[in-house]
């Protein structure tokens, strides 16, 4: 069997790889020889096939090899031998380049580099820290094999240099950009991490991110930047400065990944901001400090609403300016402000508890834009559809030459609207439109309890637009019993002789139940000629001598008569209001002592002027 490998005078050593052979003809009394020799890659190699090596070999060729691409698998593995026939298409190509290609089975290993997932491929580099994985698609060899040569030798790839006007159309143009501001001249860190952030610059345009370079201080002062280097991700032109360390590239690079495939508040300056609050028209902002244990937990528990406020048109941003928070009154952080078109407000209350924060910003009455049409979109309309019983929604588009003559004409009955009970809002979303059959724009919809009406008159004309909104007719639901405020109550009165009132309780139980009975009844107090209408205000009821609740008030000519009957009876309080419509006007006890008082007053006055008459006749 020697003679047969070419030993004819043993002991000799053969070193046989997949059948293929080679003789060792060093010192056979020296083990470390024979070890070098044995884990030489050149002696390892085989064409066409990545050699497989063990955790104890690969760690003697690291001493020796300056790049080592490792393909980590497992015979478990369905896709890893699809994957490295793949891969031994480009062996031959790396080992040209001076990449020496293996493979290993070993699954700690593997863990231990922050491999979790097999296959995968890792580059070791002589002299650095750590290992680079790849993020690519493994059956791309094309793709691998590029990785690996720009590994090896990052100068190759530069990132692009854009200044000016041109910088200016990308972040305009483009969804997903990461620029780098930079300085030569006052910076000495600057062209280091320029060449770091160079290893990074492919991964970034294989997730979809343009990532520029740029020394232009004009760009750079127009987004408030004056620190260098720094480092701002533009997502659908909405700036977000990095905060970590930029010379660590895999944090950089985790860090635009997550920006471009999650939603996380954005970190922006004061000039950035002053740029959002003029052009936002809902925008919250965190106001936080670093080194601040706290700020860190409420910002984590604000990211988890940061998608909701999305769906309700809330853009929420970060900011680190401890100067301007004394602008908004802000004493101690973190705190929340909440610009309105500009118009800040500030949150009061408990900013651990994010839901709380949520509703906070999506309640109507914080939204509230005075004397300005509230623009939501479809999830906020179907929202307000289902809190707002009466909602005016005026459906337009951009691309509408009259709607923002009609809309000035409409912001000026707004909050007469509003005064009345009637929420208006303003949606642009072709969608919403088609939802609900609209069919031109700009038109005017009158949802009553989600019911919608079509207004058919002229929306150039306000006053028109709002005694239809007001009218009774309009507001009316059959078979329901409306629900009013004060001004549309005091409206309702002006305009009927007769009106009967339910006054309520919120939240109760009783008041629920009496309300379903009548209810049942509306449509028969309607035949009475009298509108039946219901109100949840215990202070307004007490104006008209109504101390418990609930109650019924029959209004004749304003003057109240108060059912003191069983309120749970709708069949009683039907024949009440029947026999109060058709009979005449009777003077209660109140009014006789009214009368009473009058007429004595008048003859005591005459009385006295009787007494004073001879004494004025002797003075004459």
């Amino acid at each position: 069997m020697a003679k047969k490998y070419g030993y004819r005078k043993p002991p000799g050593i053969t070193y046989f790889r997949k059948g293929k052979y080679i003789n060792y003809d060093g010192d056979i009394d020296d083990d470390e020889e024979i070890l070098d020799w044995l884990t030489d890659p050149e002696n390892m190699e085989l064409t066409d096939h990545i050699e497989r090596v063990n955790r104890k070999m690969f760690q003697k060729i690291r001493q020796t090899s300056d790049y080592i691409a490792v393909f980590f698998y497992s015979d478990d593995c369905k896709q890893c031998s699809r994957v490295l026939v793949e891969i031994e298409h480009i062996d031959d190509e790396a080992d040209g380049a001076g990449i020496d290609f293996v493979k290993i089975d070993d699954k700690q290993m593997a863990k231990e580099l922050g491999v979790f997932a097999l296959p995968a491929v890792v580059f070791f580099k002589m002299g650095s820290k750590e290992p680079v994985i790849y993020a690519g698609d493994l059956y791309n060899e094309e793709q691998l094999l590029n990785w690996l040569l720009t590994q090896k030798d990052p100068s190759g790839e530069v990132i692009e240099a854009l200044e000016g006007d041109e910088l200016r159309s990308l972040i305009n143009s483009e969804n997903s950009v990461a620029v780098y501001f930079y300085s030569i001249e006052d910076c000495d860190q600057c062209q280091t991490i320029l060449e770091e952030l160079e290893n990074i610059d492919d991964d970034c345009d294989r997730h979809g991110i343009i990532f520029v370079k740029t020394q232009d201080f004009q760009v750079a002062e127009e987004f408030g930047i004056s620190d260098f280097p720094c480092l701002v991700y533009f997502e659908d032109e909405v700036p977000n400065v990095f905060e970590g360390e930029l010379s660590e590239e895999e944090e950089v690079l985790q860090w635009l990944i997550t920006q471009k495939t999650e939603e996380r508040i954005e970190l922006i300056t004061r000039v950035m901001l002053e740029g959002l609050v003029e052009d936002t028209q809902y925008l919250a902002v965190y106001f936080y400090k670093v080194n601040c244990h706290i700020c860190d937990e409420i910002l984590e528990g604000l990211e988890n609403i940061d998608d909701e406020c999305d769906v309700y048109g809330i853009h929420m941003v970060k900011i680190q300016d401890p100067q301007l928070a004394k602008r908004y009154s802000i004493k101690t952080f973190p705190a929340l402000v909440y610009f309105r078109n500009g118009n800040p407000l500030l949150y009061e209350g408990d900013l651990q508890n994010e839901q709380s924060v949520l509703e906070w910003l999506i309640d109507d009455d914080n939204r509230e834009l005075a004397d300005e049409i509230e623009a939501v979109n479809d999830r906020m309309l179907e929202r307000l559809l289902e809190e707002s019983p009466l909602l005016a929604v005026f459906f337009y588009d951009e691309d509408c030459p009259e709607c923002d003559e009609i809309l000035e004409h409409l912001e000026q009955i707004d909050g007469d609207a509003d005064q009345y009970g009637v929420d208006m809002v303003k949606i642009n979303q072709p969608g919403a439109a088609e939802k609900y059959n609209i069919i031109n724009s700009p038109s005017l919809v009158y949802f009553r309890k989600k019911v919608p009406l079509l207004y058919d008159g002229d929306l150039h004309d306000e006053e028109k637009v709002l005694t239809w909104l007001t009218s009774q007719d309009i507001f009316e639901i059959k078979n329901e019993i409306e629900e009013v405020n004060r001004k549309m109550l005091d409206k309702l009165l002006e305009e009927n002789e007769f009106l009967a009132v339910y006054f309520y309780e919120h939240d109760s139980e009783e008041s629920d139940a009496v309300l379903e009975k009548l209810e049942k009844i509306d449509g028969e107090i309607e035949n009475l000629d009298i509108p039946f209408v219901k109100m949840g205000d215990p202070r307004y009821a007490r104006k008209w001598g109504v101390t418990k609740l609930p109650s019924v008030v029959y209004f004749r000519k304003r003057f109240p008569n108060i059912y003191r009957g069983d309120m749970n009876s709708g069949d009683e309080v039907l024949e009440w209001l029947r026999k109060n419509r058709f009979r005449q006007p009777e003077l209660n006890i109140f009014m006789y002592a009214v009368i009473a008082l009058a007429i004595t007053f008048v003859m005591y006055t005459a009385w006295l002027l009787s007494c004073f008459r001879p004494h004025i006749k002797q003075v004459i």
